[in-house]
């Protein structure tokens, strides 16, 4: 598609009880991406950033929060949470990943002691560390993460049926979302009435220009965090093991010199993986994508992980190249407004888990393929079998 001149067309998927839409169009080239993305003005994302169904404005906003909506109120949304992701705030949750992290690490390796060494890389470590993180950062109890865990799996299901198992995917999906923004609605009130230091005191009591968020605002950027903070995380640390056991060389590369691999690996991983496959746009009004004229109304897929395999701007993009540089990959989205707010954070929690993998299972090895998510929303690994190097299921 990237070799197409033009701008290739799509009919839309069929879901019961819609009416199908009249289709889009996709944009896999690296420098149409970067201009869909910086042109907020012709190119909205208020009629729907991640679903390509026309849902109601409501629906939109509520599972998209800032994503789905467009400025003057996405501006003034996205200062007020970015009052809680300060850098301040960020370098101090480090020692919280790093806790975490090998927490979790522990508790895989002492599973897979256990019994015959292995274990699933996405349930026991990959999955736990992110969630666990943005529950800390959230102050979401104990008791209640498993419930986070649960929820959000669902939301970013897509039509896979290890998590969605009834007859109505939709109303599975609508009930996910507002058992997590009930959990939120309800942990609001509680920081309105006696703030803590956690993110969920800083949205409630943040102001722009005297305004504060609403409750439903709130729970919306919840969701976001549970989604986007949760799964593309994840999916980066489990591909990211996935890329070096086809290419082993890398994983040597990385842990040979982890302080001076890091910095281009991490978003090195995040431009192979590219765990968001896209985001949709409406153009405005009638205008241009390269040399493509686009009329006013029409649905534009940008498609994330095509532009992070543009050999126009990546050597060898297929391959996973740990010190990849210059590397202006769009696995957080390309550069505009909508620019992930949680980039610095995602980033340091890759940086860690492989530190601490190194250091703490150094002997990590894959034993069998991954099982992909069925969806057409992320790029998701659901398990990966791995084990410790030595035990019966290594062998």
């Amino acid at each position: 598609m990237r070799a197409d001149p033009g701008l290739p067309w799509f009919a839309e998927p069929e879901v019961p009880g819609f009416e199908t839409g009249p289709g889009f169009r996709a944009v896999t080239r690296h420098a149409d991406v970067e201009h869909v993305s910086k042109h907020p003005d012709l190119f909205c994302s208020g009629q729907g950033a991640v679903s390509i169904l026309d849902l109601p404005a409501e629906a939109h906003q509520f599972f998209g929060s800032l994503i789905s909506m467009d400025a003057p109120r996405h501006t003034k949304i996205r200062r007020i949470a970015a009052q809680a992701f300060t850098p301040r705030r960020t370098e101090a949750l480090l020692d919280d990943v790093t806790r975490v992290t090998r927490s979790v690490i522990a508790s895989a390796s002492a599973k897979a002691r256990a019994g015959d060494g292995s274990f699933d890389l996405v349930a026991d470590l990959s999955a736990p560390v992110p969630l666990l993180i943005i529950c800390e950062m959230m102050g979401i109890p104990e008791s209640r993460r498993a419930e986070v865990f649960a929820h959000s799996n669902v939301i970013l299901a897509g039509d896979d049926p290890e998590y969605v198992t009834s007859d109505n995917p939709l109303a599975d999906y609508l009930t996910a979302g507002a058992g997590l923004a009930g959990l939120m609605t309800e942990l609001a009130a509680e920081r309105e009435a006696a703030p803590g230091d956690d993110v969920t005191s800083a949205l409630v009591h943040g102001t722009v220009d005297g305004e504060r968020l609403t409750p439903q605002e709130i729970a919306s950027f919840f969701i976001l965090l549970c989604v986007a903070g949760n799964e593309t995380t994840r999916n980066a640390i489990t591909h990211g093991v996935w890329g070096m056991h086809r290419d082993p060389a890398q994983w040597e590369t990385w842990a040979a010199d982890v302080d001076g691999v890091t910095p281009t690996a991490v978003d090195e991983i995040v431009r192979w993986a590219s765990p968001i496959n896209w985001m949709r746009r409406t153009a405005t009004v009638d205008t241009t994508v390269g040399d493509v004229p686009v009329a006013a109304g029409e649905k534009l897929l940008l498609v994330y992980g095509a532009a992070n395999r543009d050999d126009t701007v990546f050597a060898e993009p297929d391959r996973l190249d740990l010190r990849r540089s210059p590397n202006p990959h769009q696995g957080f989205g390309a550069h505009g407004p909508h620019f992930c707010l949680g980039a610095h954070l995602a980033r340091r929690e890759i940086a860690v888990v492989f530190r601490e993998l190194f250091a703490g299972m150094p002997d990590l090895r894959v034993i069998g393929e991954p099982d992909r998510l069925r969806s057409i929303f992320v790029n998701g690994i659901k398990h990966l079998p791995v084990a410790l190097e030595g035990t019966p299921a290594a062998r």
